[in-house]
């Protein structure tokens, strides 16, 4: 198994200091934000970004994936909703990243209405995130909470290009358990993203194994290659502690689940 996490765990770090925390603490790869606050984004110039793809070179780290913030389930014209795409596709292109993140945010529509626009938007952009060597996620989030949701689109689109990011706390919020979530995704699963909270109230991140989401059952049902992306939302919940000194044993809870996993016991 393969272990990341996320750049919004270290809101305004440098590329360089978040790559060396990564190499250090044993992880194989960064989730990067794709956001104009942060150092990469779709505005970055060609320089950039091959200066930005050297340096996570220089430190064995990989970009697993782009989180961007398009939202392919919400209402509106579909061109600067594919435009927005391609520009992320571009982006994680450029960084040799597999995925490109992407939420539904179809809360202001009936069901239906969010399903059609997000598959027209999927199966638009798919053809050309193949081009590239990308793979775009829908991540289990907001007006597509649960995995049977997501699984729901992905099924009518039916493309190489798209897939699914499972983000085990908004599945969790959505009354499933980690092998519901699994069953319905199947294999449109790009990669798993964990954290962990204090319940379902009280959502400012704790350390992972800290809180009460069922981390072990996810990781148990992953596939042995599978990706592990830890999510700690520092940017949202800036009274949360530094996600730097938590890294080393977060990366040993990982490697502890997935020692349970493979003894076929809990690790929790």
């Amino acid at each position: 198994m393969k272990y990341a996490f996320s750049t919004l765990g270290l809101p305004g770090t440098p590329l360089d200091r978040s790559a060396g925390l990564a190499a250090t603490h044993g992880f194989d790869g960064l989730e990067l934000r794709a956001h104009a606050e942060e150092p990469l984004h779709p505005d970055s110039s060609p320089a950039e970004r091959a200066a930005g793809l050297r340096t996570l070179t220089r430190q064995g780290v990989r970009v697993l994936g782009v989180a961007g913030y398009v939202r392919v389930a919400a209402a509106g014209a579909d061109e600067p909703v594919l435009a927005d795409l391609r520009g992320l596709v571009r982006l994680a292109s450029d960084l040799e990243a597999p995925y490109v993140r992407v939420f539904p945010g179809g809360a202001a529509l009936p069901s239906a209405a969010a399903d059609a626009h997000a598959v027209r938007r999927l199966l638009a952009t798919a053809p050309y995130a193949e081009r590239h060597g990308v793979r775009v996620l829908l991540e289990t989030h907001d007006s597509h909470r649960t995995g049977e949701a997501v699984a729901r689109v992905l099924d009518r689109v039916a493309r190489p290009g798209a897939g699914a990011l499972w983000d085990v706390l908004h599945t969790w919020l959505g009354g499933e358990t980690p092998a519901e979530s699994r069953r319905a995704l199947g294999a449109h699963v790009g990669y798993v993203q964990v954290k962990d909270v204090a319940s379902a109230r009280e959502l400012t991140p704790v350390g992972l194994g800290s809180g009460v989401l069922p981390l072990a059952e996810a990781v148990a049902s992953l596939p042995a290659d599978g990706w592990v992306c830890w999510e700690y939302e520092k940017r949202w919940y800036p009274e949360a502690p530094e996600l730097a000194g938590q890294l080393a044993r977060g990366r040993r809870y990982l490697q502890e689940l997935e020692a349970g996993r493979t003894a076929g016991t809990p690790a929790e």
